[in-house]
């Protein structure tokens, strides 16, 4: 599993440079229970340094990966560095231990697709959950990072919220204006240089037929249960109130 992780982070590295698509989906179901996945579809590495990421797998570079891991395993491997922790930080490390990780990585066939899912009982428990990914940045794992999700991915200095009740759904990140204007100011120019080309998509489904969504640029499924939109993902990490809507569904 450590070699795994270690081909993560190097791809990850590299995908940083080239154009990656990060897809948030949320499915939810009548009793308001789901699923809540994000997809990165980092190819383009593959595309420009596959050779690199071959090398990186040593003998096995030739060999196309199709692995599955939780990061409950992760942290039970990690148990003695996470006790070192604060309270607060191992809080947030709970929140992902649901999570399941998959990688599928093909020199041969340039794809590189990753993808993190969880169920939930409420779209609730969502709550920041991919600020709860800068929690695992912190565990002593070397020279390489634990997480396979790229640097920046949840770390907008907003805070995100989703709401349903089966008559509408909102999305909402509340930004904290001073620790943006921080980040903006400290690396405005190597994030737009980094994820200039890269785009976040919103991938939402629902039980039910929806009436309006306060997004003009959403596009719609033909059954009109799951919407389609697509942002810069400058505008996630320097606008994320941008990412802001509400879904209405009819009666």
């Amino acid at each position: 599993m450590m070699k795994l992780y270690k081909v993560l982070s190097f791809s990850f590295l590299l995908a940083a440079l080239t154009s990656c698509t990060f897809t948030e989906n949320i499915y939810v179901n009548d009793n308001g229970t789901g699923k809540y996945a994000i997809d990165l579809d980092g190819s383009a590495l593959m595309e420009m340094a596959g050779d690199q990421v071959g090398s990186q797998m040593g003998a096995d570079g030739k060999k196309s990966i199709d692995s599955t891991f939780t990061f409950k395993q992760l942290f039970a491997d990690k148990k003695d560095s996470i006790a070192k922790m604060s309270p607060e930080a191992q809080k947030e490390l709970k929140k992902l231990e649901n999570f399941v990780v998959n990688t599928k990585m093909d020199a041969e066939k340039k794809q590189f697709l990753m993808t993190l899912a969880t169920d939930f009982k409420s779209v609730g428990d969502l709550q920041d959950i991919l600020q709860s990914m800068n929690a695992i940045q912190k565990l002593e794992t070397g020279s390489n990072p634990a997480t396979p999700l790229p640097a920046g991915l949840g770390d907008n200095k907003s805070k995100l919220s989703y709401t349903y009740d089966g008559k509408k759904f909102t999305r909402k990140a509340v930004i904290d204006k001073q620790k943006l204007a921080e980040k903006v100011k400290d690396s405005a120019d190597m994030s737009k240089m980094i994820f200039a080309s890269s785009n976040y998509i919103i991938k939402y489904h629902f039980p039910k037929r929806i009436k309006k969504v306060s997004n003009p640029n959403a596009l719609f499924s033909d059954d009109r249960k799951s919407i389609t939109i697509q942002y810069p993902f400058t505008d996630y990490m320097e606008n994320p109130d941008k990412l802001n809507f509400e879904v209405e569904f009819e009666k």
